[in-house]
């Protein structure tokens, strides 16, 4: 099986959030701009609070921007601070950009003769063509195969708007809005529809949180599950920037996996009317 370069963020990441709760996000200074030369800065981090740098940066070489035509964009002026990682886009081309993060892999767990628990890939550790059949023995003890898949995306548009990087690749966990990501209004209920694989899944669960959350008693989260046609409508609280994940898992995976699950997360930025 082909591991993409991203495998081991994958892995480190989803490590480090299991224990301690991280959340890693995108997050545009607008995400309107018009003008003849527009430009943005972009953060990105990974943090305990939405939309505040007090653990580590999500590294720019994770990240990759999507034009409104569909060709690759550049990152320019790419700074890595202690962190956040910060970054800026010229939107030379009129519509939708998206700011991207796509990973996916193979992960395994078992134990020893000894009871010791092991993992593959290690934290830290990228893995290459054939390692999977090189390091996990087939027969080890409460061994556990599973698929796992991770997108993270962030939309600014230029000028007017436009779909094609809305276009869904039907790999792994992804959403799809009733409305333009960059139309959205505090005043106007949204539907979002979230596929696996292509396929609409039921019992998504989806968080919403709105920024702001470090000075606040509570996160405000808004907590949603899918519907048969894998589908949620939410209304907006009130205009403001807001973090989104959504999480699924089955048993519909291809061997050698057992299970496989999907992560999306996304930042919104919603308007008053």
């Amino acid at each position: 099986m082909k591991f993409k370069k991203t495998a081991a963020l994958l892995l480190a990441l989803s490590t480090s959030m299991a224990a301690e709760a991280h959340r890693y996000w995108v997050l545009p200074a607008a995400t309107i701009l018009s003008g003849d030369d527009p430009w943005v800065t972009v953060d990105a981090a990974v943090s305990n609070d939405i939309f505040y740098f007090n653990h580590f940066p999500l590294r720019a070489n994770f990240l990759s921007v999507v034009r409104p035509d569909g060709t690759g964009g550049e990152m320019h002026n790419v700074a890595e601070g202690k962190h956040r990682t910060t970054f800026d886009l010229n939107l030379k081309q009129e519509g939708t950009y998206k700011v991207l993060m796509n990973t996916s892999g193979l992960r395994a767990s078992w134990e020893t003769e000894q009871g010791d628990r092991k993992f593959w890939p290690g934290r830290g550790e990228k893995p290459k063509p054939g390692d999977f059949e090189k390091k996990v023995p087939k027969q080890a003890k409460n061994l556990k195969v599973g698929y796992s898949s991770t997108k993270l995306e962030a939309f600014i548009t230029a000028g007017a708007p436009t779909d094609t990087v809305l276009t869904l690749n039907n790999q792994g966990l992804e959403m799809k809005l009733s409305t333009h990501p960059n139309d959205l209004v505090d005043s106007e209920p949204v539907t979002l529809q979230f596929f696996m694989d292509g396929a609409p899944v039921a019992g998504a669960s989806v968080v919403i949180i709105p920024d702001g959350m470090r000075y606040r008693d509570s996160q405000q989260a808004l907590e949603l599950a899918t519907n048969a046609d894998g589908k949620v409508k939410v209304d907006w609280p009130h205009a403001g920037r807001y973090w989104l994940e959504a999480e699924y898992e089955d048993s519909k995976a291809k061997p050698p996996a057992t299970t496989r699950s999907g992560k999306y997360i996304a930042t919104l930025e919603v308007l008053p009317l």
